[in-house]
């Protein structure tokens, strides 16, 4: 019994000490991952997370559903990708050909309108935001400096290196380390602060280093240049001209500092992420208007770097099978995958994947999707060539 007091005594101890160095090193935004992980039976950040955090919304205008395939939903997907949709999680998954569904699928619950995380994909909508910016006179060139905007800055760095990943800044990546940049601007109550203390330290346009604080600091330049937050701008820049089905949830720091994750963290659904997929593959325009420039789109879907080909503007790259392939990714395998050649997008969401091995560039599960997708299409059109041919013809 004594040796019970002891233990308890001892563990009593050791969470005050805990908790005193965690304010006086200023890692109290610890408890704020704690009480939005762990306590909800999560190890890290989750796609349901943004129900634990400020957000802002952004708003919706009139919807223009999606068009359905003649044939929608009878698709077979092969064994391997099912297998791998169910032991990944999968929640939503769709296949869009030529514009229309053509197949569409969720579960644990989730549905077409179910608001989840996008996390990294946010990238990508941050840098059509860039694009749009530029086209409406608010920021002169991708090759304008940062210091235009926040003096402070080193004047070699431009927005081209902040959105194409080549800055040079001093910010540490790392998702595991719970005392880590990205860790603390996900978590804490003030980013733009943290922000405002990075430097460069390498010089810009030299090296590919993907950096989130690249693109927070890429929105804050944005916020700057337009007199708007951006969720506003994305609101009257994309998700109300392209008809989104739902109102989009972007996650703040905090209330009181109003900043959106900019990095990540946009709460929507597969349908009104695909959308972005179409306004790329259509180089920019949408129902007859063009919502962002079609040479910045060109651009976003080319190498910025002639020694690291697979990243644009805010877009990853890969040539696949003969196919140029761009797309946008999230940290637990979040995708909005484009075939341009075939007319293809390909969205995934789910609750596992994107790990990407130490020596490649792009996740395992990316190849999967993509194989197994071309597989499913195949085996489509080589049944209906049978199925034509077996026509009596008269």
């Amino acid at each position: 019994m004594r040796g019970l007091k002891k233990a308890i005594f001892g563990t009593f101890l050791f969470l005050i000490l805990f908790v005193g160095v965690a304010f006086l090193f200023n890692f109290d935004y610890i408890f704020k991952g704690i009480q939005s992980s762990y306590l909800q039976g999560h190890l890290s950040a989750h796609i349901d997370d943004h129900r634990f955090f400020d957000n802002r919304k952004i708003e919706a205008g009139q919807p223009q559903p999606w068009p359905q395939h003649k044939n929608y939903n009878k698709l077979s997907l092969t064994e391997a990708l099912q297998e791998k949709n169910e032991e990944a999680g999968t929640v939503a998954f769709l296949i869009i050909k030529n514009d229309s569904i053509w197949y569409e699928s969720y579960s644990e619950g989730y549905g077409s309108t179910s608001h989840t995380n996008s996390f990294s994909m946010a990238k990508s909508f941050v840098a059509a935001l860039l694009g749009k910016a530029i086209a409406e006179g608010h920021i002169e060139n991708l090759d304008q400096a940062v210091a235009d905007f926040f003096p402070q800055f080193d004047e070699r760095l431009t927005l081209r290196h902040l959105v194409s990943m080549f800055s040079g800044l001093n910010w540490d990546e790392s998702y595991y380390n719970p005392f880590s940049m990205t860790i603390k601007a996900y978590l804490d109550d003030d980013i733009r602060e943290m922000i405002m203390d990075l430097e460069v330290v390498k010089e810009p346009g030299e090296e590919f280093k993907y950096l989130s604080g690249n693109t927070q600091l890429l929105a804050m330049v944005l916020e700057k240049a337009t007199g708007k937050n951006v969720s506003e701008y994305m609101s009257e820049s994309f998700w109300k001209p392209m008809g989104m089905k739902e109102d989009a949830f972007w996650q703040l720091d905090s209330e009181e500092s109003g900043m959106e994750k900019a990095f990540c963290c946009i709460a929507s659904n597969a349908r009104d992420f695909a959308r972005f997929g179409k306004l790329y593959n259509n180089f920019g325009k949408w129902q007859g208007k063009q919502l962002l420039d079609s040479a910045y789109v060109a651009q976003s879907i080319r190498p910025q770097l002639e020694d690291y080909p697979h990243y644009g503007l805010g877009i990853w790259l890969k040539d696949f099978k003969g196919q140029e392939v761009f797309y946008f990714r999230g940290i637990l395998g979040q995708y909005v995958i484009v075939l341009p050649q075939k007319d293809v997008i390909i969205v995934r969401l789910g609750q596992e994947g994107g790990e990407v091995p130490d020596d490649k560039e792009h996740p395992n599960d990316f190849y999967v999707y993509l194989e197994e997708v071309l597989k499913t299409l195949e085996a489509h059109d080589q049944e209906n060539r049978i199925t034509q041919s077996a026509v009596p013809r008269h």
